[in-house]
């Protein structure tokens, strides 16, 4: 089945390239000029992966990822005309799944594009292969179907706090550091922002208060590690 992606871009020329280029290679490809016309039919009829400009007319690109984060874990790509690492960490610190930096070339972002998709296959692969769960108390991670529970409650998860939640219960035995983090889930250096990782145990640690008893415990000066609340 063909993948279907959704682009919200306001310069026309740069959206129409974008979706040539991605036409080419096999996806279908629908383009919007706002982010409010993307949510809108979003919501009645999801895609496979959303390519959202940060600088949108009306609600921006960032908010509307958040917006998107609240119901899906649809893949979604970032792209500004902002190249700082600061700009990049926040967009997938919002929830993004990767960033892409303009001017780029059309191939670089059929490249990314096609990385992401692969990334997801692969991912739900290996869980397959190695186990299809992981447990820690009453908390299950499904690493075939990418969902998570805590008890018979089902949490919402975006890609990136999934891969998070996922790395900790394995290595529930012992606390991980704000550097692995960095470098495993978000390819950046320490030195760079440890705000990433901030944020999204903040995001990660509401969205488990309000469903069980499992937390995500600070060990002060080094990171984090998963724990349980008597």
């Amino acid at each position: 089945m063909q993948k279907k992606i959704y682009i919200a871009d306001d310069e026309p020329n740069i959206a129409e390239l974008m979706c040539c280029f991605l036409e080419k290679e096999g996806f279908v490809v629908e383009c919007f000029e706002s982010g409010e016309s993307l949510l809108e039919v979003f919501q009645t009829n999801p895609c496979d992966l959303i390519i959202l400009d940060i600088m949108l007319p009306g609600i921006d690109g960032l908010s509307l990822c958040a917006l998107l984060r609240q119901t899906s874990s649809v893949p979604i790509i970032m792209v500004s005309a902002r190249a700082s690492e600061l700009d990049r960490v926040t967009g997938i610190t919002i929830g993004s799944d990767d960033y892409i930096v303009k001017p780029f070339s059309p191939l670089e972002l059929v490249a990314r594009v096609k990385a992401l998709f692969r990334r997801n296959e692969l991912i739900l692969e290996q869980g397959h292969q190695k186990s299809e769960a992981l447990y820690y108390r009453s908390l299950v991670l499904n690493t075939k179907l990418r969902t998570a529970t805590i008890g018979d409650t089902p949490i919402l998860l975006t890609p990136t706090e999934f891969d998070f939640l996922a790395f900790l219960v394995r290595k529930q035995d012992q606390a991980v550091s704000k550097a692995e983090l960095l470098k495993e889930l978000w390819k950046v250096d320490f030195d760079t922002d440890t705000r990433a990782a901030d944020d999204l145990v903040k995001r990660l640690r509401k969205k488990l208060k309000e469903v069980g008893k499992i937390s995500i415990e600070t060990v002060w000066g080094f990171g984090y590690r998963i724990g349980w609340n008597d």
